[in-house]
């Protein structure tokens, strides 16, 4: 059978196996299974053991679950409501200066815990609340939440990148650097529209209420300045050459640990249970996602279809640009179905030859595919984001929600369009630090 066929017929046997309610590891190797015994027969199978647990033989995967424990313990404290009310006590004399502070928030947190949905649930808990009572429109509440918890997968350290530099076989140090910028670049987009709407649609009065001292402005400070302190040093523990990110990882999840203890009083065992058991399912749940989909990456390349098609994509008599806007369509629409762990995992062996072919670079592009996946938790029907605010404010439609997290797509396509000019925004850094790649 033409490879190119047989990959059509493996795309749509994955989408149906997928939607059909199984997990994602698990349908993944249901495909891998079926098709390499239709195709190779059953003797095929003898290698999926060694492959789902040589794909785990990884020093570097050890990053992932300290990286959880790390953003798990954060959030199993008050560290985010820390976070929002030091923020705000610094902003708040600023008209629209209580959004400015929750996405600020929003960005810090997501940075100390990785984790999107848990910087909903943190910030929004406190921040909906408050912004709707100095009468923020309820989209505008809602929305920059939604949108500002998204950036968990794009600020380093995050997951998302760990585990697209496992997939590729890329730098995760410079994958890490390449989301500096640009996530700084959607925060900035993101505040300057919240502004813009608040002063357009609120009472800019009302809106810039509150008053601190300065006493009460540093009174909070210590409470915060720990976890930041940790962030800085795992970054600079990994960018100065002191140790591996799988090593700055578990000194950063053993110190957060501590923090969480002392600060916040996380002495007991039950409490510490909860954190441990909350990482280990998420790590194992990713774990396995990345062995199943080393099973799927065999059976595409052991049936020709990863080659097939990278060949068939150089053939292409188009315009590079309109190769990159089709691969992007491909990867917001698979956003809005499946997490974005394993979109990369699935799409990372076809797509990687493809933009590597066509000129692109593999760090580049990292950032691009991750922005694509933020929108998809935004967006419906599988946006995670909007069903946590829902959760946290029950009483603010989903449909009230999704409208005002529109703006903030628009944001993130423009990110995408800012990077597509100036590519530099993302590989700048990287190079800067670490030297040109090679």
């Amino acid at each position: 059978m033409d490879p190119l066929l047989l990959g059509g017929i493996v795309a749509i046997a994955t989408i149906l196996v997928l939607f059909s309610g199984v997990s994602v590891a698990i349908g993944l190797l249901i495909v891998s299974a079926g098709f390499l015994i239709v195709f190779d027969g059953p003797r095929s199978l003898e290698l999926m053991p060694e492959i789902l647990f040589g794909k785990l033989d990884n020093f570097a995967l050890l990053s992932i679950p300290m990286f959880i424990i790390m953003g798990a313990s954060i959030a199993s404290t008050r560290a985010g409501a820390d976070l929002y009310e030091a923020l705000e006590r610094w902003l708040t004399r600023i008209p629209g200066g209580l959004v400015v502070s929750n996405l600020g928030a929003c960005a810090l947190f997501a940075a100390m815990s990785g984790s999107s949905p848990a910087t909903c649930a943190a910030i929004g808990k406190m921040g909906i609340p408050e912004m709707r009572k100095r009468g923020y429109p309820d989209g505008v509440a809602a929305g920059s939440i939604a949108a500002g918890g998204t950036l968990g997968i794009l600020i380093p350290p995050s997951v998302t990148m760990i585990v697209y530099g496992i997939a590729t076989e890329t730098s995760i140090g410079r994958l890490f650097l390449a989301g500096v910028i640009p996530g700084l670049l959607l925060v900035g987009l993101f505040m300057a529209w919240s502004l813009y709407s608040t002063w357009r649609s609120g009472d800019a009065t009302r809106l810039g209420s509150g008053s601190y001292t300065w006493a009460e402005r540093f009174e909070i400070l210590p409470r915060v300045l720990p976890f930041l302190a940790i962030i800085v040093g795992v970054l600079y523990a990994m960018y100065g050459g002191i140790a591996t990110p799988s090593e700055t990882a578990a000194v950063g999840a053993l110190l957060c640990l501590l923090i969480a203890m002392v600060i916040y009083k996380l002495w007991h065992p039950r409490a510490l249970w909860v954190v441990l058991r909350d990482s280990t399912k998420e790590s194992v749940m990713i774990l396995f996602i990345i062995a199943a989909a080393g099973v799927f990456s065999y059976m595409l390349s052991s049936l020709f279809i990863t080659q097939s098609i990278a060949e068939w994509i150089g053939t292409l008599d188009v315009n590079r640009w309109v190769l990159m806007g089709a691969v992007n369509v491909f990867l917001l629409i698979a956003g809005f179905f499946l997490p974005p762990v394993a979109v990369i995992l699935m799409a990372a062996p076809i797509l990687l030859p493809i933009i590597t072919t066509a000129g692109f670079d593999p760090i580049w592009f990292a950032v691009v595919l991750t922005i694509n996946m933020e929108i998809g938790l935004i967006s419906p029907p599988v946006g995670l984001n909007l069903y946590v605010i829902n959760g946290i404010a029950p009483d603010i439609s989903l449909k009230t929600i999704l409208v005002g997290s529109l703006p903030f797509v628009a944001c993130m396509f423009l990110a995408i369009v800012l990077l597509c000019l100036f590519p530099g925004l993302a590989t700048w850094l990287p190079d800067l630090v670490m030297g040109a790649a090679i």
